[in-house]
């Protein structure tokens, strides 16, 4: 039998403070809930009952969670708020309404003669649950295994709970040879139904390990605070990753992020040629309406100004020290390609080297920056960064690639390691250009410290802090002042 919930409008402190601190949390990990949000919350409360968990589950997340890419991070935030359990396994709502996950009823797993746990039964029992596909009797023992297995020393005299400690004494992993043999049951290896059984293996096991690892951010929670364990816990959004420090998984949402940026970009840069000077005065028109006003030219008129398409140079740098931040500049580059009606693509590490034909519309990414890197004449001397020989290449090299209609964009860290920056070069190339900006993936903190000389190029060129995607939105936002 369920309960339903009170009106959420009622003075109810406590419900309704876990709540706003539920909300304060999502925003917290970047998901974006308004205050608007943060209302249709409450009202969540009054159309579904509480105590069907995944009810309230979807209900929150129906109101909250605006992108896919949000979703993970709810989730957990959710688990930590409102969890299933609490101490070593009570039941405070089940996820079907039946309270039968958690239960205190349900019988304890295996234990041996001396009361310590049987891991060989809780391996059998284990296998029996990834073999049925028996999620509930999974959670039981992901929750026991936790309390029996997970804890161990801290530092500082404190203990903790560690998901790597349940997955070593359990291993089940090497559970695969006999849950393939479970699910094929006498049919012959190698086929399509062999390919089914091996995904199927790999699902239950992750989903082992998910509720293994939900368990013990529950068991911290209780015992450091839910703040502490999201902090260090929960993802940052695809947007908030840092370059420098980016996996394969959040380049691959950044490529995502990155290509409606390129064509913002665009359009801001665009908007700046229109709105530039006007064009030549039109006296004739200008005469001719200043009759109307007793011969005052209250209102000048112009010529029309012959209209330029966008041209973007992009000079990036690839060098090892910014691996990350390199990937994720290819990848605009690549967007920019596809935006702009031309544009010339340079990367450099101790000089310079035109990859414009690399990143031809269509192109598949991960080829191009292997051909990058195979092809491209990108080092000079020892292959370190060198940002001053690097400008001074393109500068003799390309000297007309920049001109009066060229955009420039400038990406990397400017760490030359201590070499000369060679700061008229890159004035001369500044001065040729349109518009010149500098995206820099290091916190402007560490600007001009060690072999940094971020902060002298910064008086030559815009200097952009452009550490994640959100940072590189903030930029194309402001790169037309009061739009």
């Amino acid at each position: 039998m369920t309960t339903q919930a009170p009106d959420a409008t009622v003075a109810t402190g406590g419900l309704l403070s876990h709540l706003t601190g539920f909300v304060d949390a999502l925003r917290g990990t970047g998901i974006p809930v308004g205050i608007g949000e943060c209302i249709d919350t409450a009202t969540v409360f009054n159309t579904v009952d509480v105590l069907r968990r995944e009810d309230l589950r979807e209900g929150l997340a129906a109101v909250c969670v605006k992108r896919p890419s949000y979703r993970l991070a709810f989730d957990t935030m959710f688990d930590l708020w409102w969890p299933l359990a609490v101490g070593d396994g009570t039941a405070i709502g089940s996820g079907d309404g039946e309270g039968g996950e958690g239960d205190p009823d349900n019988p304890e797993l295996p234990t041996n003669a001396d009361g310590e746990a049987d891991i060989e039964a809780w391996r059998k029992m284990l296998a029996d649950a990834l073999l049925n596909g028996d999620t509930d009797l999974l959670r039981r023992i992901a929750r026991n295994a936790v309390s029996a297995l997970g804890k161990g020393a801290a530092g500082g005299g404190r203990e903790s709970y560690y998901s790597y400690r349940v997955m070593r004494a359990l291993s089940p992993d090497t559970l695969v040879s006999q849950l393939l043999a479970g699910l094929l049951k006498g049919a012959d290896k190698g086929g399509m139904q062999e390919a089914v059984a091996r995904q199927t293996i790999r699902d239950r096991l992750a989903e082992f390990r998910r509720l293994v690892d939900a368990e013990v951010r529950r068991r911290v929670a209780e015992d450091r605070g839910k703040d502490n364990v999201a902090k260090s816990t929960v993802r940052p959004m695809a947007d908030q990753v840092d370059f420098l420090r980016a996996q394969s998984d959040d380049l691959a949402e950044l490529r995502r992020t990155v290509h409606p940026l390129a064509r913002r970009l665009a359009s801001r840069l665009a908007a700046r040629r229109r709105l530039g000077r006007s064009g030549r005065l039109d006296f004739r028109r200008t005469v001719r309406a200043s009759l109307a006003t007793g011969g005052i030219p209250i209102n000048t008129y112009h010529k029309p100004r012959k209209q330029h398409k966008p041209e973007l140079v992009v000079l990036c740098d690839v060098s090892g020290s910014v691996a990350g931040f390199s990937h994720f500049t290819l990848m605009l580059t690549s967007a920019l390609r596809e935006q702009f009606s031309k544009v010339r693509a340079f990367a450099f590490v101790d000089t310079t080297d035109e990859v414009t034909e690399f990143f031809t519309p269509g192109a598949d990414l991960p080829t191009a920056v292997q051909r990058i890197g195979r092809e491209a004449n990108l080092v000079w001397f020892d292959g370190h960064s060198d940002y001053g020989h690097s400008f001074e290449a393109f500068e003799e090299k390309w000297p007309e690639a920049v001109g009066p209609k060229t955009s420039l964009l400038i990406l990397g860290d400017a760490r030359s390691n201590y070499r000369d920056p060679s700061l008229a070069t890159l004035r001369t190339i500044v001065g040729r250009s349109r518009h010149a900006y500098w995206l820099n993936p290091e916190a402007q903190r560490m600007w001009g410290s060690g072999d940094s000389v971020a902060d002298r190029y910064a008086d030559v060129i815009d200097m952009q802090e452009c550490r994640n995607a959100a940072q590189l939105a903030e930029f194309v936002h402001n790169i037309l002042p009061g739009a």
